[in-house]
């Protein structure tokens, strides 16, 4: 992220709005295409179905992010296809498609098809791209931070426009999602077209993010609460020792308080660990709970 787009103009003030977002807490889980075969990772999203998640997630890259950079990893929205045909319910889509790796109206058509798939789950999670070694394998020019989010906001009414022309249209307005937290650039493209905004942060920095997020909102003149808040309920990673369990159904309730309603858990290497799933889908059916009993 350069400074022009991780530079704020001051600490934004009051209650998020989104704190008051009236949609019940969702749980998304990552499966990252990486160290494992089609098998294991299409198994692993039919058992994230059948554990009840609500959206089962991928990566945009072309190597590994952790473990042997040279080891086994699949292609992203090849597997999002492919899943669509194994799961009935999941909402699915990358977290987040890399911009810079398709023409935009080409990847406009194969979100489209995997929405017909789908038979109308997926989320286009779309970002400006950061990993180098992908831009320098595959031969795109990476220019700079900037210039990447220049081209997102340039190129997203293009996919829009394209969806409007295709023959089948999609099978709905395809939610877009938008990850990343510069507050120059990356906010802004988020308020003028996102359905759904990821960050990454503990609850302080999400909560920071959305103030900046709804001022940006205001400034264009649209509802913040249009905008359903994602974040990672393990906070920030880095600094979780590995020998650490984290208490996952306490993390989701600190970012539940701060506006966030999608809790994104990442399944990174096999053998799996569906425990945190378990804790934070608990956590997710006990807060509906409680508000259904609130309301009557």
């Amino acid at each position: 992220m350069t400074a022009s787009d991780a530079a704020d103009a001051g600490e934004p003030d009051g209650i998020p709005a989104s704190v008051g977002d009236p949609r019940p807490p969702r749980v998304a889980v990552q499966v990252a295409p990486q160290h494992a075969s089609y098998a294991v990772l299409r198994d692993t999203v039919v058992t994230l179905e059948e554990l009840g998640v609500d959206v089962v997630l991928t990566w945009d890259h072309f190597f590994p992010l952790s473990g042997d950079p040279d080891g086994q990893h699949l292609e992203c929205w090849s597997l999002l296809a492919a899943w669509a045909e194994v799961t009935d319910r999941v909402e699915l889509g990358p977290l987040v498609a890399c911009n810079s790796y398709r023409n935009p109206d080409v990847h406009a058509d194969i979100a489209r098809t995997i929405d017909h798939i789908s038979a109308g789950r997926l989320i286009f999670g779309i970002g400006a791209g950061w990993f180098e070694r992908d831009y320098v394998d595959y031969g795109f020019e990476f220019g700079t931070a900037g210039s990447r989010l220049d081209a997102l906001a340039r190129d997203l009414p293009r996919m829009r426009a394209r969806w409007e022309q295709l023959n089948p249209q999609p099978t709905r307005a395809i939610p877009i999602m938008v990850g990343g937290g510069g507050e120059r650039k990356t906010l802004r493209i988020t308020a003028e077209h996102a359905d759904i905004w990821h960050g990454f942060g503990d609850p302080e920095v999400i909560a920071h993010k959305h103030r900046v997020l709804d001022a940006w909102c205001e400034r264009l003149g649209r509802d913040p609460r249009s905008i359903e808040r994602s974040a990672g309920v393990a906070g920030a990673p880095a600094r979780v020792p590995e020998d650490v369990r984290l208490d996952y159904a306490a993390n989701a309730q600190g970012f539940y308080d701060v506006g966030t309603r999608l809790f994104t858990l990442s399944l990174t290497t096999p053998p799996y660990d569906f425990g945190p799933v378990r804790d934070v889908l608990a956590w997710r059916d006990e807060t509906i709970a409680r508000a259904h009993g609130a309301a009557h």
